[in-house]
């Protein structure tokens, strides 16, 4: 019986110790009375001190561990309970808590068989049953040893009875010696003999009742030992089997029941390598089992009979009986089939990501050469537009400011009609012309916004003044509603604005033969800093159909087929309203009945001014008090020449004309100007080199007025780039011609500033060239990543510029151009001023095209001065950074 129990338990152990789950007994006072190495790994303590510790401190929730430890012992077991160990180092792990209930022979509870999977790499959790062939096969053996043992017993107490017998036969036999007294002596020998044998078979009966009491024990603890096993095996996650030494399985778990998808009683004394998708590599597995003792994480892919396949880590211990005979293997086979899908796909992913940086570097090269091209064409295009500008708005500039000077004078009714359609004609065009030059702005995006202070009630009003006319010929009614809760003074761009209102208020003209026009303008919300203001064109006209109000934003589209025909128009102005309106953060909607009215409103959101604004783009009316003002008009056009004039007359100025930038240059250096209205495009020398020559060379601050017929936003940004202060399309409006001039010489800090510098020392506040805020949010302030960004900038930038002076002074185009390229995203991420990133882009410009080299060296100095201070400053703040890590 000893033998037996031995074997037993070795097995049990094996099977233990063979588990890759912590596997843990405990008593019903909750203390642990058995763990396996898996245990001893996973809370980090020797098993000495786990041993009749309580079971519940190594959760990091104590309380639940007792609930679903008190469950079990309701229940009878419980399975994936979720619960979290915790190693003795503080690592954290989260396990399916599974566990049954093994009991004596009485039924009686005495204790919990627990088994923990680690849920890191495996989610889910397979079912667990109860069922242990190989250990009942031991079972039923004990039992039938049992049952002999019973039987002996029987036949002890039959010889018992015949040796009752045989007594009373003795006593027979001595009355009968009473009567032979030669036989006394023989029979009181056989008697003592008889008296021996007795003696010596109540001894052995003994012996045997004590031997009885052991064998009953024996199969007791016995059966505990089968329960132990019995539960350990079906509370395992992994496929786990029991093999003979000649490669037959003898037991296994539900895990392999599943992973086959044969049943127990296929699967007994079944070949264990039919299983497997390789069978001659699971029996080398199986056959190094036997030569080292042990095997552990062999891979191998388990069959299912429906054809799916299991990826597994095979490991495996030999069992023996007490001599050292090996009678088996215990395999634990450890379900890997996710982590090897993640493994390859990983490899995948290496590999893709290797051929797309492959493929981005080819791609880098194309994109290169074809933005190279993509800015040629760009460029051709916007030459295009300002060609086809200039030359249509040249022609018109001459016929509708010679119509307005005509009608000013005494005509008779006929001739009044004619100019007035004259008028009317070149009024559609023009609207045509800018129409389709802003749409092509917005397509490029090339529309910029500005951000000025400007006084809003006023530049309504003023602008809407424009309309009176038109209003009165339609004997319309114009109604201003204009909230008083507005700011005086924000900041934002009027010009943009003006546009947006112009578009709805000429529809509503457009469309609206009676009742009336409403313009209304309110706050909607307002903080510290900002404002939110909705805006409200409202008409009485002939209203949009429910279904066309969606198309009606859409390029060249109006509310039917007839309104071209009728009202005319292109069909642009509102799309062009909606892509002036959302870049700048606010919205349109729009509301309408058919031959009720339409009303168009929008909000867009401000800035406060904290100073006095001084009106920008205000429309004055003529002031005969203005005099003494002395213009240079610098235009090559005849026609253009003679409006100026009469329209300069009109105001009551002085002017001189100049043919081109050069004897503009001449007159400037032999007289004394006020203000310049500069013409672009001229023979000679152009608009802008003479500007730029004015502000550079001659260190002039003379206020100049740029006078374009191309009103596209390439020609504006350098309208600023080289120093002008405004800009007026052509034709030429008179009173906005008048507006501007006036206000920018009312601005007294223009001239006398330059004056006044010449004479005295000024202390000046310190120009900062950097701005930090962009790389801040990009950096989201990590002080580490803007440390590297701002170093890698101070490490690239003096050997660009360097390299820029040095291709310069050799010619080497090729070599400018791309040092200028490459310094040119680094301006936006410094904070640096748009400015100087347009003296980047000039220098690239030059190279690319080496024309006009006039000012480029003046631009490279510039730049390398900029470029400089600009490295200054940052080292400060790099230094400031590096303090605060």
């Amino acid at each position: 019986m000893e033998i037996i129990y031995s074997h037993v338990s070795k097995y049990a152990r094996s099977l233990i110790e063979a588990s890759l789950d912590p596997t843990i007994s405990i008593n019903t006072a909750g203390k642990i009375t058995d763990v396996n190495e898996a245990t001893v790994n996973i809370t980090g303590i020797n098993r000495n001190i786990l041993i009749g510790s309580d079971y519940f401190n190594y959760f990091t929730d104590p309380q639940k561990a007792k609930a679903v430890y008190q469950e079990a012992f309701v229940t009878g077991y419980v399975t994936a309970a979720p619960l979290t160990l915790h190693h003795k180092k503080g690592k954290l792990t989260d396990v399916l808590f599974n566990g049954s209930v093994y009991k004596d022979d009485l039924g009686n509870a005495l204790g919990l068989v627990i088994v923990s999977r680690d849920i890191a790499e495996q989610k889910w959790a397979l079912d667990l049953k109860i069922a242990n062939k190989e250990l009942a096969y031991q079972n039923n053996e004990k039992e039938k040893r049992a049952a002999e043992l019973v039987l002996a017993n029987e036949e002890l107490t039959f010889q018992n009875t015949l040796k009752e017998k045989r007594a009373a036969e003795l006593v027979i036999a001595n009355k009968e010696l009473a009567y032979q007294n030669d036989e006394k002596e023989k029979r009181a020998a056989e008697l003592v003999i008889a008296n021996k044998e007795l003696l010596f078979q109540n001894k052995e009966k003994k012996k045997r009742e004590i031997v009885n009491k052991e064998l009953n024990e024996l199969n007791y603890t016995a059966k505990l030992a089968s329960q132990y096993s019995l539960s350990l095996i079906e509370a395992s996650h992994d496929p786990l089997v029991t093999i003979n030494t000649k490669g037959k399985i003898t037991d296994m778990n539900e895990a392999l029941v599943n992973s086959t998808g044969m049943t127990r009683l296929e699967l007994t004394d079944s070949d264990f390598f039919d299983y497997f998708t390789q069978k001659q590599k699971a029996r080398e597995v199986y056959q190094e089992v036997f030569e080292k003792g042990f095997v552990a994480d062999s891979p191998l892919t388990i069959r299912h009979k429906d054809g799916k396949l299991t990826d597994v880590l095979f490991n495996g211990s030999v069992y023996k009986d007490d001599k050292g005979n090996v009678l088996g293997v215990v395999i634990v086979a450890r379900d890997v089939t996710e982590q090897k899908r993640i493994a390859t796909e990983l490899i995948e992913a290496r590999v893709f990501a290797e051929l797309a940086t492959e493929i981005a570097e080819e791609a880098k090269k194309s994109a290169e050469s074809a933005t190279i091209i993509a800015k040629n064409a760009v460029k051709t295009k916007q030459q295009f537009l300002s060609n086809m500008s200039h030359e249509i708005r040249t022609p018109m500039n001459a016929i509708i400011g010679f119509t307005k000077v005509i009608l000013k004078t005494d005509l008779t009714t006929k001739q009044k009609e004619y100019l007035e359609a004259i008028k009317m004609s070149g009024d559609a065009l023009i609207v045509l012309i800018n129409d389709i030059l802003d749409l092509a702005k917005v397509d490029s995006g090339k529309m910029t916004f500005e951000k000025i202070p400007f006084k809003m009630k006023a530049s309504i009003s003023a602008m809407l003044h424009l309309f009176e006319t038109k209003i009165q010929e339609k004997n319309l009614n114009l109604i201003q509603v204009y909230d008083d809760k507005i700011p005086t003074n924000i900041i934002g761009d009027p010009v943009r604005l003006h546009q947006i209102i112009l578009n709805l208020v000429s529809n509503a003209v457009k469309f609206t033969t009676k009742g009336k026009i409403t313009v209304s303008v309110d706050l909607l919300h307002e903080d510290a800093e900002n404002v939110i203001l909705q805006f409200a064109v409202t008409d009485t006209g002939i209203g949009i159909a429910e279904e066309k109000i969606e198309k009606i934003f859409e390029n060249f589209q109006q509310a039917s087929s007839g309104t071209s025909r009728l009202y005319g128009g292109t069909g642009l102005g509102l799309a062009i309203v909606k892509q002036l309106i959302e870049p700048q953060g606010g919205n349109i909607i729009v509301k309408s009945k058919v031959n009720e009215g339409s009303t168009f409103s929008f909000t867009l959101p401000f800035q406060k001014a904290n100073a006095d604004a001084e009106l920008e783009n205000e429309i004055l009316e003529l002031d005969s008090e203005v005099k003494n003002i002395k213009v240079l008009v610098v235009e090559d056009i005849p026609l253009n020449q003679l409006l100026m004039k009469t329209l300069l007359d009109d105001f009551g100025f002085q002017y001189d004309m100049a043919e081109n930038g050069k004897i503009a240059i001449e007159k400037l250096k032999n007289n004394d100007y006020d203000i310049i209205l500069m013409d672009l495009q001229m023979p000679v020398m152009n608009g802008f080199e003479a500007t730029e020559y004015i502000r550079n060379t001659m260190t002039s601050k003379i206020p100049i007025i740029a006078l374009t017929a191309d009103v596209t936003t390439v020609d504006l940004a350098k309208c600023k780039a080289v120093g002008m202060n405004d800009y007026l399309a052509k034709p030429v409006d008179e009173r906005l011609l008048y507006s501007k001039i006036v206000t920018i010489l009312k601005k007294p800090a223009l001239v006398k500033l330059a004056e006044k510098q010449k004479d005295m020392t000024v202390v000046k506040e310190k120009i900062k060239y950097i701005n930090l805020v962009y790389l801040n949010q990009r950096t989201k302030s990590n002080p580490a990543l803007m440390v590297e960004m701002i170093a890698s900038y101070l490490q690239q930038t003096p050997p660009l510029i360097n390299t820029i002076k040095q291709s310069f002074e050799e010619k080497n185009w090729e070599l400018l151009g791309a040092a200028a390229h490459k310094m040119i995203p680094s301006f936006s991420i410094m904070g640096i001023s748009p400015d100087f990133e347009n003296m980047a882009k000039k220098i690239q410009d030059f190279a690319m095209a080496q024309e006009k080299t006039e000012g480029v060296a003046d631009l490279v100095l510039e730049l390398e001065k900029i470029c400089l201070l600009a490295c200054e400053e940052l080292q400060e703040e790099l230094n400031i950074i590096k303090n605060t890590i």
